[in-house]
């Protein structure tokens, strides 16, 4: 199907465009009342994205919105450790909880590596029908949680401020923690690679926890599984046939300011950078990569005239080429989407 609007796509591939891309992460949520609407009519979050034809439609949402440059399959990161055999549930105001967690080497036992056809049918049903209802109008984003975030959240069994229980098995269990991350690891290349299959344009990795790290642990336990899911993301080649072209894989980990360079020497296409990221420090350690971010979510708070105060010193510091415009992390629920809305149409105009 050919893009009405590719900018993204172009600059993701490293092309120069006639302008700077946008869109937002967590633009398809509770910033907008339509959405709520369908959440209401789900009766839960796990529903809704277990539903592909709301999923789809919650996810097209902030482009009709927001008019953003691509939309981002509605789904959640913990997907893939429900896939490999541990459920979890969305509890209001307290965010994820697993009732069990794994945190030893017999726990393993319990899991699969996810078979993404049959164990995540449901996101590549929603990111087929998304692609059907779009038709063309921009490209769709597939992402993941990158395999750290996902080991955080299976080993503490809930978010954290520290995820010392997750932090404690790096030093204490080195051997488990490193099998569970490369369970995680394959469940997630075969999950990204089906969604490329149904149709996704881009994908992006969040790593949500990357800065709780210590630069040497991010070396040790979450850059070498990052990279083999860059590596396998590329064209696959069964019998001299190409079934696939690569597409742009965006690594983005929060917090991870220190590895900034090595995440650059990774084979993906764009680099994303949260607000504590200075971009033309990154510019420099990070030189042959398209770079995305990084405004600070909490700017959406001020009035019209700071927010595109805000967006016109982030393009000066980034330029205009071989970058996409977007938050350092994800646009927060109580935001007016009128001023998400002067976000994107101030990228536009400058």
């Amino acid at each position: 199907m050919t893009l009405q609007n590719d900018l993204l796509l172009r600059t993701a591939r490293g092309e120069l465009t006639e302008r700077v891309p946008v869109w937002m992460m967590r633009q398809a949520g509770r910033v907008l009342a339509e959405y709520r609407a369908v959440r209401e009519r789900a009766g839960s979050f796990i529903t809704l994205a277990k539903t592909p034809e709301l999923a789809a439609e919650v996810t097209i949402q902030p482009v009709d919105a927001f008019g953003v440059d691509a939309a981002i399959i509605f789904s959640d990161i913990l997907v893939v450790p429900e896939a490999m055999g541990l459920p979890y549930e969305m509890i209001e105001s307290r965010g994820p909880v697993f009732p069990t967690t794994v945190r030893t080497t017999a726990d393993l036992s319990r899991l699969r590596v996810a078979d993404a056809e049959s164990d995540l049918g449901y996101v590549l049903d929603a990111i087929r029908l998304t692609k059907k209802e779009l038709n063309g109008r921009v490209p769709l984003i597939g992402f993941a949680g990158a395999p750290f975030t996902i080991f955080c959240y299976m080993t503490e069994g809930k978010g954290s401020k520290t995820f010392s229980i997750a932090k404690k098995l790096l030093y204490t269990d080195p051997v488990f923690a490193h099998t569970l991350l490369q369970q995680i690891t394959d469940s997630t290349i075969a999950y990204l690679k089906a969604q490329v299959r149904a149709g996704v344009n881009l994908v992006q990795l969040f790593d949500s926890w990357a800065g709780i790290l210590s630069p040497e642990q991010y070396r040790l336990f979450s850059l070498p599984y990052i990279k083999q899911i860059c590596d396998a993301l590329g064209s696959e080649i069964h019998d001299g046939v190409v079934s696939h072209a690569p597409v742009p894989v965006t690594v983005f980990a929060k917090g991870a300011f220190f590895a900034r360079h090595e995440i650059g020497q990774l084979s993906c296409s764009v680099v994303g950078l949260d607000w504590n990221m200075d971009p033309a420090e990154s510019r420099e350690l990070i030189p042959n990569k398209v770079l995305q971010g990084n405004l600070d979510p909490c700017v959406l708070y001020a009035d019209f005239a700071q927010i595109r105060a805000e967006v016109k010193n982030m393009l000066d510091a980034f330029g205009h080429q071989h970058y996409i415009a977007n938050l350092g992390h994800g646009i927060y629920p109580d935001t007016d989407p009128d001023k998400a809305r002067c976000f994107v149409d101030a990228i536009k105009e400058m």
